[in-house]
Order: C-alpha cells, then sequence, then structure tokens
C-alpha cells in the first residue's frame, strides 16, 4: 500500500503535535510532505528532520534565515512568508505538493482555496 502524503498547517501547535504524533506511531502509512508554523523555527526544524519532510514554511518572515540554516544539508525546501502558504493553498496544497492529505489547525489558512476536485 502507497503512504499518505500529509502536509500540516500548524505543526507546531497543539493539533499539529498531536497529528505528528500518529504518523509517529503508523509511518508505515503516512509521510510527512509539507509543515507550516507561524515562528517556532526550532521545534518546525526538528519537526522537519524527525519526519523528512519535503517543504517547511515559516510565517515569520523574520525567521526564515534560523529554519534555512537548521535544515541545511536536508532535503527539505524552506519558505517564509503566509504568502507562501496561500500561494501553495491558492493552487489546492493537496495539487500542489504531493501532498494526499491536509490537516490545517492554523486558522489564518482558513481562507486558502480548496483543492481542485
Amino acid at each position: 500500500m502507497d503512504k499518505r502524503r500529509i502536509a500540516i498547517l500548524g505543526s507546531t501547535g497543539s493539533i499539529g503535535r498531536q497529528t505528528l504524533d500518529v504518523i509517529r506511531e503508523h509511518r508505515d502509512l503516512f509521510e510527512v510532505e509539507m509543515l507550516t508554523c507561524k515562528g517556532s523555527w526550532e521545534l518546525m526544524a526538528s519537526q522537519a528532520k524527525e519526519f523528512d519532510a519535503n517543504n517547511a514554511v515559516i510565517c515569520d518572515e523574520t525567521k526564515y534565515k534560523d529554519l534555512a540554516d537548521a535544515l541545511d544539508g536536508t532535503d527539505t525546501k524552506v519558505f517564509a512568508g503566509m504568502k507562501s502558504v496561500c500561494d501553495l493553498g491558492g493552487r489546492g496544497i493537496v495539487a500542489a505538493t504531493s501532498a494526499s492529505v491536509a490537516v490545517s489547525s492554523d486558522t489564518r489558512a482558513t481562507s486558502t482555496s480548496p483543492a481542485p476536485v
């Protein structure tokens, strides 16, 4: 069975961390495609490394360099700003990445467009 690739909007918050706990227990079923957070770059860097995330988006653009430096040497692509989340979301997060499921615990992401059906 193919693994489901998950995009988590708000990975450093309570719901995001709980989602990662489920993925941690079921690595045979899930992989992390994308993580986003407001500004907790240290925790998100740790999450991106542990789960080998393909993309990491930090909304606080002033923290971009910290996150990029922390993920230097990994395969994770790093983006910054809510515009990056909206750009991916505007095209449909699932459609714009190779994610099969998007979990949103970030209320700022609720205005993004759904993936085309």
